[in-house]
């Protein structure tokens, strides 16, 4: 175990807090003052770590800190002759977990990228909804209605990602080529989908605090990033808020999107290899092997 004292640790702490604030107090702010952010509060509404949770800094499992009797008190610390750590015991118990996010990661990365879906999921998301149910009905349809109903029609759908799918409306489902279920993401999901991209934040706050939160902030600012280009291509006029949009209903729409897609799989790629390696060490702690693919599976909705 590499143990750290205070004056080692607390800087690094320091700086995790200051790096995800510029994040948080904007969220913060508007959640106080009652006002939403279609784009911003996603990170923060959608997915389940709190922002204090996420300001929380930890050093992951095999590092042990002196002087640190809050995080001897956290969910799978122990505290030792003064040194706190995340216990043994507490990752043999997330043992499930880190099988299931390990065949996951390691599938995904292995199968080819895909990148001829356009951002149509956020299109099939509002597809014949009336104006009062659609989700960001504060802000208004580039195209209009019946002309979002036109680009969904005449394009083939192919999302693959189950979180994305099940808001797809009930209209919507029966275009997409695909009917991705809860239970199959590993069979499925592929290393070009933003979505796919944006979950590694979660998988990696639902490694905390066995992985050190550096990693996470990564995971967190990729998420961010793409979660800006998921709702320029959406159908929402945004431009108020300063997002010009990708219109992927055009030829040169579909390029620049599927440039941004594919800059955004190279920044995934090494958040994804390093959350696998992360699943591989703590695995190693036990008797459980990780998961090793069969083989490349064909690329799904290419």
């Amino acid at each position: 175990m590499d143990v750290l004292d205070q004056q080692a640790w607390l800087p690094r702490a320091e700086a995790h807090a200051a790096r995800v604030d510029a994040y948080l107090r904007p969220h913060l702010e508007r959640r106080e003052a009652g006002r939403k952010h279609p784009v911003h509060d996603f990170l923060f509404t959608y997915y389940s770590q709190r922002p204090a949770q996420l300001r929380r800094w930890h050093p992951g499992y095999g590092v042990g800190l002196v002087d640190a009797p809050e995080h001897a008190r956290l969910k799978g610390y122990g505290l030792a002759a003064g040194v706190a750590t995340v216990e043994p015991a507490y990752v043999a118990s997330q043992r499930p977990l880190l099988v299931a996010l390990h065949r996951l990661l390691r599938a995904t990365a292995s199968r080819p990228a895909n990148f001829g879906c356009f951002g149509m999921h956020e299109w099939a998301m509002v597809y014949r909804l009336p104006e009062e149910q659609v989700r960001h009905a504060a802000w208004p349809l580039r195209l209009g209605a019946t002309g979002t109903d036109a680009v969904v029609e005449s394009h083939r759908i192919a999302c693959s990602h189950f979180d994305a799918y099940r808001f797809f409306t009930p209209a919507a489902r029966p275009l997409n080529t695909l009917s991705p279920t809860a239970h199959d993401r590993a069979d499925l999901e592929q290393p070009a989908c933003l979505h796919a991209g944006m979950d590694l934040y979660k998988h990696a706050f639902r490694l905390s605090p066995m992985v050190a939160s550096e990693l996470v902030a990564d995971c967190f600012e990729l998420a961010w990033d793409i979660r800006v280009l998921d709702m320029r291509a959406s159908p929402y006029d945004l431009v108020d808020l300063g997002l010009e949009p990708v219109r992927v209903e055009t030829a040169a729409g579909k390029a620049e999107y599927a440039e941004a897609q594919r800059l955004f799989a190279e920044r995934a790629a090494p958040l994804r290899s390093r959350l696998a390696a992360e699943c591989e060490r703590l695995l190693a702690t036990g008797d459980v092997r990780p998961y090793e693919p069969a083989g490349n599976r064909p690329t799904v909705g290419a």
